[in-house]
C-alpha cells in the first residue's frame, strides 16, 4: 500500500502522549522521507497560542525525544506542515471554526485523520460535534479516526461507546490503536511462527506444557494517579496489550496478511478462551498492590503514598491470569499472563515451556533432564528470540548445563523504530492490520469482565508486594508444582 497525503488533526495535541510519542514519531517519519508531500498536522488545544509559540513547543518536544542529532533543516521542512487551532473541545464553536479552516483546500489536504488523544469519556461528544459539522463527510477525501485505549471501561461501556460512534462512522473508518502491536518485536512473533516451518509441528498441546506472557515495569504510576486508580493493571495492560500478544502466539495461520484475515484469526482465539465463572475467579486471577520498597537501590513510596490515591484504595498495580483456549491446538495448555508496576525488572517477554520427554533416557546418571526446553521471545528492552537446550558440559564427566541459541532482532547498526511511527504511517496507507476491530475489543472485555466484577465488590483486602520484587506470591495459579513464573530471559534466574 502507498501512503497518501493527509491532514492529521490531533485533539489533545498539547498533552503528554503528543509530547512524548506523536510529534516525535511524525518528525522521525519526515526525517525518513516517509511523510507524503502535502501532509499537514493540525493541533487542537485550549491554550491561547499563536503559530510561533506552537512551533517552539514542538521543537522542544522533538529535541527531548530525537533519536540522533537534531536536524535543523528537517525541522524547518517539518514546521511547514504544522498548524495550531485554539478551541475548547467541549464547545461547538471549536468545530465550526475547524470546519472553516479545513475547507481551505489550497492549504489542507482533504484526506483527514482525526487523532483522539483525549480522555475516553470525551470520545462520543467529540465525534458528535465532528459529525454535526459535516467533518466526517467524504465527498472530497477519506476520513479516518484514531482512538487511543481504553475503548470503554468494561463490556457494557465498550458496547455503548461502539453503538454511539457507529452512528457517525463505519468500522472501516475507525482505527483503534494498541501501540504494542506496532512494536517490531511483536510483529516478529508472526514471522517467527509462520516463516519457520520447523516450529509449526511443535506449536501445539502435544509438545508445549504452558505459555507465560509477562510485562513488568520498574516505574510506578508517576503523575497518572487519577486515571490509574480508576483503571488498574487488569484494564490498563492485560485486557489490551497482553491479550493481543496471546492471540499472536495462539492463532492459526491466516490465509493472508490482509487486515481482515489476520484479525479473523485473532478473534477466533479470543472466542475460544474458556469463560471464567465468577465463582472460579480466585482460581484464575490474582491481584496485588505495591508497597514501599527500593528500585535500583533507591527507596520509593508505596501505591497508597502516591499523589491522588485514596488511603483505602484497593486498585491493583499487579494482575495475573490463567486462561485456557478450548480448541484443537491448545486444549489443556494453560496460558499465564501477568503485569505489574514497581517490579524487579522492566521487561516484556513471551516464554514457551515445552513438555518433558516421555522417557528419561538418562535416568540413573548425573544428567539433569528436569530443566525443560524454553523458547523465549523478548519484546522489550531486550529484543531477541532465544531457544534454550540442555547440552553436555566439557570434561570427562557426563554432566549438563543449559545453553541457548540466540537470534537478535536487530543488528548493532540498526536503529529501533518507535511503534507510533509504524502505526501513524499505516493510517496514511489505510492498512488496518495492526489496529483493533470492535469484536476483538468486545471479546477481550468478555474475558476479563467476571474478574473485574468480582474484584469490584471485594473492597476489604488486597495483597501487597515490596517495590522492587517480582510481585506477590500467586503460585496457586499454577496447577503443577514444577511450574513457576519465568522471571528473566537468562536461565540462571529461573
Amino acid at each position: 500500500m502507498n501512503a497518501e497525503p493527509c491532514t492529521y488533526v490531533i485533539f489533545g495535541a498539547t498533552g503528554n502522549l503528543s509530547r512524548i510519542k506523536l510529534m516525535p514519531a511524525l518528525y522521525h517519519l519526515d526525517v525518513a522521507n516517509r511523510l507524503p508531500d502535502g501532509t499537514r498536522i493540525l493541533a487542537i488545544g485550549r491554550r491561547p497560542w499563536d503559530q510561533q509559540i506552537w512551533l517552539n513547543e514542538v521543537r522542544q518536544m522533538i529535541q527531548a525525544k530525537v533519536k540522533s542529532a537534531f536536524d535543523e533543516s528537517v525541522f524547518q521542512r517539518f514546521s511547514e506542515r504544522l498548524y495550531y487551532h485554539q478551541g475548547n473541545i467541549d464547545q461547538e464553536q471549536c468545530y465550526i471554526d475547524l470546519a472553516v479552516l479545513l475547507s481551505q483546500k489550497n492549504q489542507f489536504t482533504q484526506n483527514i485523520a482525526f487523532y483522539l488523544s483525549i480522555s475516553p469519556a470525551d470520545f462520543g461528544a467529540v465525534m458528535g460535534f465532528l459529525s454535526q459539522n459535516k467533518l466526517f463527510d467524504e465527498e472530497y477525501g477519506w476520513r479516518r479516526v484514531i482512538i487511543e485505549k481504553p475503548f470503554g471501561y468494561d463490556l457494557d461501556s465498550a458496547q455503548a461507546l461502539q453503538k454511539r460512534i457507529s452512528n457517525y462512522l463505519t468500522e472501516e473508518q475507525i482505527y483503534r490503536i494498541d501501540h504494542y502491536l506496532g512494536k517490531g518485536t511483536v510483529q516478529n512473533v508472526l514471522v517467527f511462527r509462520f516463516a519457520n516451518v520447523m516450529l509449526e509441528p511443535l506449536w501445539n498441546r502435544n509438545y508445549i506444557d504452558h505459555i507465560q506472557i509477562t510485562h513488568s515495569e520498574e516505574l510506578g504510576i508517576e503523575s497518572r494517579g487519577d486515571y490509574y486508580n480508576s483503571a488498574g493493571a487488569l484494564r490498563d495492560m492485560l485486557q489490551s496489550h497482553l491479550l493481543q500478544l496471546l492471540t499472536l502466539v495462539a492463532m492459526e495461520p491466516p490465509v493472508s496478511m490482509e487486515a481482515e484475515a489476520l484479525r479473523d484469526e485473532k478473534v477466533k482465539v479470543l472466542k475460544s478462551i474458556r469463560p471464567i465463572p465468577k465463582e472460579a475467579v480466585h482460581g484464575h486471577a490474582f491481584r496485588g498492590q505495591y508497597a514501599k520498597g527500593s528500585i535500583n537501590g533507591e527507596k520509593v513510596n508505596g501505591y497508597l503514598q502516591e499523589a491522588n490515591i485514596p488511603a483505602n484504595s484497593v486498585t491493583e498495580t499487579y494482575a495475573s491470569m490463567k486462561l485456557y483456549i478450548d480448541n484443537w491446538r491448545w486444549r489443556g495448555v494453560p496460558f499465564y499472563m501477568r503485569t505489574g508496576k514497581r517490579m524487579a525488572k522492566a521487561q516484556s517477554t513471551i516464554s514457551i515451556c515445552f513438555r518433558h520427554p516421555p522417557l528419561q533416557f538418562f535416568r540413573g546418571t548425573n544428567v539433569n533432564c528436569m530443566n525443560p526446553n524454553w523458547v523465549l521471545l523478548g519484546i522489550q528492552p531486550e529484543e531477541c528470540i532465544r531457544i534454550e537446550m540442555t547440552v553436555k558440559e566439557p570434561g570427562l564427566e557426563m554432566t549438563t548445563r543449559t545453553s541457548s541459541l540466540d537470534a537478535s532482532f536487530r543488528n548493532q547498526d540498526e536503529k529501533p523504530i518507535d511503534a507510533y511511527e509504524d502505526l501513524l504511517l499505516d493510517v496514511l496507507k489505510g492498512d488496518r492490520s495492526l489496529f483493533l476491530r470492535f469484536d476483538e475489543v468486545e471479546y477481550a472485555w468478555r474475558i476479563v469482565d467476571p474478574i473485574l466484577q468480582t474484584w469490584a465488590i471485594e473492597r476489604d483486602f488486597i495483597a501487597t508486594y515490596p517495590a522492587g520484587s517480582w510481585g506477590p506470591e500467586d503460585s496457586r495459579l499454577f496447577n503443577k508444582g514444577s511450574q513457576s513464573w519465568r522471571s528473566s530471559l537468562t536461565p540462571e534466574s529461573k
